[in-house]
C-alpha cells in the first residue's frame, strides 16, 4: 500500500493520514511515512533560494524562517537528509486532499492534534501568505 500511495496524487476530497518525516520549505512538500508527498493548501512561501514564483503571493519572511516554523510545528528538527530535507518526527496529521499540486504532490489541508490547521497556523506565524485562489474561505 505504501508504494501505491507514493506513486499517485490523492483525489480531491479524500481523507488520509500523514505522519510527517521530511520537510522541504514552508509550504511543502512534506513527506508522509504513509507515502504521499503533500503541499500545504491555501498558502504560499518563498522558494528555498529566496525567490517567489511569478503569480504567487510573496511573503516578506525568508524561506528559511518559514521552513523552520513549519518544522517547529511538526515537533522540531531531528536531522537533515542528504536531499536537504529537514527530518521531523511528528504525530500523524489528519489531511483532506485538495487535488494535485503538480510534481507528484497532493495539495492538502492538514490538522495536527494540539495545533489545529497547519496552513492557518503558518499564516498566523507571518512566515507565509494566504493564497486566496486556493484558500477557498479557510484561514480567515
Amino acid at each position: 500500500m505504501l508504494a501505491a500511495l507514493s506513486a499517485v496524487v490523492l483525489a480531491s476530497g479524500q481523507a488520509f493520514a500523514c505522519t510527517p518525516t521530511h520537510v522541504w520549505d514552508g509550504d511543502g512538500p512534506i513527506w508522509c511515512a504513509e507515502g504521499p508527498k503533500i503541499r500545504l493548501a491555501g498558502i504560499a512561501a518563498r522558494e528555498m533560494d529566496g525567490t517567489c514564483k511569478q503569480g504567487h503571493p510573496c511573503p516578506k519572511a525568508s524561506a528559511i524562517a518559514a521552513r523552520d516554523r513549519l518544522v517547529r510545528l511538526l515537533g522540531g528538527a531531528k536531522g537533515k537528509a542528504r536531499t536537504g530535507h529537514i527530518l521531523v518526527s511528528a504525530s500523524a496529521m489528519r489531511c483532506v486532499s485538495n487535488g494535485s499540486a503538480r510534481g507528484g504532490r497532493t495539495a492538502a489541508w492538514c490538522t495536527l492534534p494540539g495545533t489545529g490547521d497547519i496552513s492557518c497556523a503558518m499564516i498566523r506565524s507571518g512566515t507565509v501568505l494566504r493564497w486566496d485562489r486556493y484558500a477557498r474561505g479557510q484561514c480567515r
